[in-house]
């Protein structure tokens, strides 16, 4: 039983794991289960270039960005599960939680975050209410997102980044990935609003 399952690999998902990994040392997320079907085939980073991001060189690539955030969960967090070369087809909701169905396997767990893209190839069933015309997006090109509040679907169920009705940004997507593990962190600390900073000693 995962605590978290986060569904999607890009800025916005791998934020998230970044961010719930990090707490790893707080009593309330020490046993913390999570995990990130990291499927990226389909990421806006593939073709992307970075010239105006904050703390990034001009010239960085998506590619890299991919590649790069994937060790850097691995390597700083490794109790964050990284569930690759699967692709969610299903989700519904179960006793405990929901169940996450893949081509390969089925998991369980009580949160789900949603992090794909916002085009309307999104095909993961039992989200279909959710889906309406994107708020932020031009019209012509026919992109979703899942209403939600605040990032919140319905208890347990979270969507961030573009699919949340943000513009398509590098750093929108990822502060919204990092706003939905702040949230879920919350939760878990009985309420108490939760950030995770680390600083340098003196």
């Amino acid at each position: 039983m995962l605590d978290v399952l986060i569904i999607g690999g890009g800025a916005a998902g791998m934020s998230c794991a970044l961010v719930l990994g990090s707490a790893q040392n707080k009593a309330f997320a020490k046993d913390k289960h999570i995990g990130i079907v990291i499927h990226q085939k389909t990421s806006h980073l593939q073709n992307a270039l970075f010239n105006n991001v904050l703390g990034l060189p001009a010239g960085t690539t998506g590619a890299s960005i991919l590649d790069e955030g994937k060790e850097q969960l691995k390597t700083q967090y490794p109790h964050v599960s990284q569930i690759d070369n699967e692709k969610v087809l299903e989700i519904t909701k179960s006793k405990t939680g929901f169940a996450v169905t893949t081509n390969k396997e089925t998991y369980q767990t009580k949160t789900v975050v949603i992090t794909v893209g916002y085009t309307n190839l999104m095909t993961i069933k039992g989200l279909e209410n959710y889906i309406e015309p994107h708020p932020r997006a031009v019209k012509e090109k026919d992109r979703i997102w899942l209403k939600n509040t605040d990032h919140k679907i319905e208890d347990g169920l979270y969507v961030a980044g573009t699919l949340a009705g943000w513009r398509s940004q590098f750093a929108i997507a990822s502060g919204s990935g990092a706003q939905v593990a702040t949230d879920i962190l919350t939760l878990w600390n009985n309420g108490v609003h939760t950030k995770v900073h680390d600083k340098i000693s003196l």
